[in-house]
């Protein structure tokens, strides 16, 4: 096969195309250069897709003997990506980047144009387990469950993972940097990457507001409706939250409060006790089937962070969305999150049966 290798310049994605050339495959390494200003993309560890990134990738396509490219994506991933993350927040709702840029920039701009040139298959450095089974695509949970990313994986349409590999879905992150150095790639001992790649400083609160700036609102007790303060704005929230709120005076049973409920309109975050974060349903739309949608009510685990654990839930597929009852409450899930739903197996790597971003939760 014909395939583009996804390479950002650390050890996961070059390991991951070599294995592709090592698989006997016609490979050519591309880089994607998500930023104009691409040296403000990385502090330290933190960060991604700079030139030194870019310089990275090459070098390993060099040792690998593939041809390789730089191709840019910076508008389209401040379009996709970045102004998606803003407004998300803006209106009061908790986005994961990670999983728009996998949908977006990876998964539909890069193949499309991959598609387009010829080319049968994007490989990544993902590590999650992928295989294809009388054309349906079945996506699982990595051997690595330290470093497992279905999650981050789980929007991709059905037709996407059908021209998609993830080679290092098998393996664990330690044999991956050991086989980079016995490959003699310079990456084998890069670290890897922190937070979002767009804020390297990993400062959400102040990137949101030189983008939205202040728009005042009222601290609130939910469950006495007094205002305990004020804030510069609810992009500056998120549900579950705990420190930072700006709340002088403690609750009167002397517990900490947590974000509760975030209200763009109004401005109003509502602040409560931890019990008040447990959520026993979920509401989401734009769900995606890669065997295509639940029969029926359907036991299964959920996650709705991507480094979250699990909870076991009934999920069922209706009027164009999801529905799931969770078995065991889970704290602090917000909308906008992505809840994605897996079948057990503990052997082969728990199944992906589909995913959808919250819309409500009760």
């Amino acid at each position: 096969m014909r395939v583009l290798a996804a390479m950002s310049g650390g050890v996961d994605s070059a390991v991951a195309a070599a294995r592709a050339v090592e698989a006997g495959h016609d490979v050519v390494g591309v880089h994607l250069a998500l930023s104009a200003k691409p040296g403000t993309l990385r502090t330290g560890s933190r960060g991604c897709c700079t030139v030194e990134d870019s310089r990275d990738a090459r070098r390993a396509a060099d040792i690998l003997g593939i041809p390789f490219y730089v191709w840019d994506f910076a508008e389209r991933f401040t379009e996709e990506v970045v102004e998606t993350f803003v407004g998300e927040y803006a209106a009061g709702r908790t986005p994961n980047p990670c999983v728009t840029c996998n949908e977006k920039i990876k998964f539909e701009a890069l193949l499309d144009k991959a598609m387009a040139l010829g080319f049968d298959a994007v490989c990544t450095g993902h590590y999650a387990r992928l295989s294809v089974v009388d054309g349906v695509p079945e996506l699982r949970r990595s051997a690595d469950e330290d470093k497992d990313q279905s999650y981050v994986l789980a929007s991709l349409t059905p037709e996407q993972l059908r021209h998609a590999m993830f080679p290092l879905g098998g393996s664990r992150k330690p044999d991956v940097r050991a086989e980079a150095a016995e490959r003699e790639l310079a990456v084998a001992g890069k670290p890897d990457s922190h937070d979002i790649c767009f804020i390297p400083d990993g400062d959400t609160r102040s990137f949101l507001e030189s983008r939205l700036g202040e728009r005042p609102g009222d601290l609130v007790d939910a469950e006495t409706g007094a205002v305990l303060g004020r804030h510069s704005g609810v992009h500056g929230f998120t549900v579950g939250q705990r420190k930072g709120l700006g709340i002088d005076a403690p609750a009167a049973d002397g517990r900490p409060r947590y974000v509760l409920a975030l209200e763009p309109v109004s401005g109003a975050v509502k602040v409560g006790p931890a019990e008040r974060l447990a959520v026993q349903r979920i509401e989401a739309d734009r769900p995606i089937w890669p065997a295509g949608p639940l029969a029926g009510p359907t036991e299964c685990l959920v996650q709705v962070r991507a480094h979250g654990g699990t909870a076991p839930a009934v999920a069922e597929a209706v009027d164009g969305g999801v529905s799931v009852q969770l078995r065991e409450p889970l704290r602090g899930v917000a909308p906008g999150q992505v809840v994605v739903l897996y079948r057990p197996d503990a052997e082969a790597g728990d199944l992906v049966l589909g995913s959808a971003k919250i819309s409500s939760t009760a």
